[in-house]
């Protein structure tokens, strides 16, 4: 996967991850589960693209 695509999908998902906790009013309990699973999947999805894992059996993240 090209060093680029890795860098935009981070900044994306970033900014809406910003987006989210600036502008969309909910408790902050909400917004800290929501930001541990947006977290967590980029993780995951960043480690498959770089190969350190081979993704999760059943689930394709591409």
């Amino acid at each position: 996967m090209p060093l680029i695509t890795i860098v935009v999908v981070l900044v994306v998902s970033g900014f809406l991850l910003w987006l989210i906790n600036t502008y969309i009013p909910m408790a902050a309990p909400i917004k800290t589960i929501l930001n541990i699973v947006v977290i967590v999947a980029i993780v995951i999805w960043l480690l498959s693209a770089l190969g350190i894992i081979h993704g999760v059996p059943g689930l394709k993240l591409t």
